[in-house]
């Protein structure tokens, strides 16, 4: 959880759009429930962008851009203090591509957070190349800022949503979702979806057959162990269980239109070993109406 094993800071990644100021102000808040500074991250890749160019850089062009960097970051910083007056931000404009820059900076992060597209990301596009590929390596969860159809701000009521497979990854996505939950006095719903069937005439059969089934008890037996001990230690976290035979995408981002946040394992226990995101992160990070935490295995535990 945040603020725990050294992990120092809310780590915010910017580039001047409108979805990075609206991951600005939610990190601010985010941080100054932890109590914890926030650190503002530009990654503008001046390097990559021109290495294979013949042609040298003139330095007046390095140096322009090299302010307007700066400038970003204490813009993002100004945005961040307005949120949270008296948090403690800081800000860092580096010579890095987008991604590796964050990745490296989650290492001491609790949080790691991102609007849903930037500005290199192409027109019409759902999320961006830099929120998924972060989403992937990070050492620290990733919240992936989105707001939803008709919204301007992401939402600050409604329940946390946790997607739950039984899995060890899945049981640190329910540990996150206890702790943001408790931090927000907010309900928990926990969601355990078990079919994945792409077949709707199949599903709607599996339904009928299976329900009171024999392993249907099994997966309920399974729920309330996985929440027991959770709930143990948050007692105050008012728990809603759902268990639903369903695709796990569908079930999460139907409830992702009145949530003010969803919280799921970077992959579930279905996905192949080593796959680093899976199909229903990847589906919540392009289409949820609201934020959304992917929760990342201990590093040399990826499968």
């Amino acid at each position: 959880m945040a603020g725990e094993d050294g992990r120092d800071s809310v780590v915010v990644g910017v580039d001047g759009s409108n979805k990075a100021r609206l991951a600005v102000r939610w990190a601010a808040e985010r941080a100054a429930e932890r109590s914890l500074p926030l650190h503002v991250v530009y990654g503008y890749g001046l390097v990559a962008r021109y290495f294979a160019t013949e042609a040298p850089v003139p330095p007046s062009v390095i140096e322009t851009l090299l302010e307007e960097a700066q400038t970003l970051v204490e813009s993002a910083a100004d945005e961040a203090t307005e949120v949270a007056p008296g948090l403690a931000v800081s800000v860092e404009a580096v010579d890095e591509p987008p991604v590796p820059a964050l990745t490296h900076r989650s290492r001491k992060a609790a949080l790691v957070v991102l609007g849903a597209s930037g500005l290199g990301g192409f027109t019409g596009m759902l999320a961006g190349s830099t929120a998924v590929a972060v989403a992937a390596h990070a050492h620290a969860p990733v919240v992936v800022v989105r707001c939803g159809e008709g919204r301007t701000e992401p939402p600050s009521t409604g329940p946390i949503v946790v997607g739950m497979d039984g899995s060890s990854l899945s049981d640190r996505a329910v540990a996150c979702a206890f702790d943001e939950a408790q931090r927000r006095s907010a309900p928990l719903v926990a969601v355990h979806a078990w079919a994945d069937v792409e077949d709707e005439s199949v599903l709607r059969r599996a339904r009928m057959f299976f329900t009171n089934s024999p392993e249907e008890k099994d997966v309920r037996v399974e729920l309330d162990a996985q929440l027991g001990d959770w709930q143990a230690k948050y007692p105050d976290v008012e728990v809603e269980r759902v268990l639903v035979r369903d695709r796990p995408r569908r079930q999460l981002l139907d409830r992702s239109e009145t949530a003010q946040l969803v919280v799921v394992g970077s992959r579930g226990r279905g996905g192949f070993r080593g796959l680093l995101l899976g199909s229903t992160s990847q589906a919540l990070i392009h289409h949820a109406q609201c934020p959304v935490m992917v929760v990342r295995p201990p590093k040399g535990d990826e499968g």
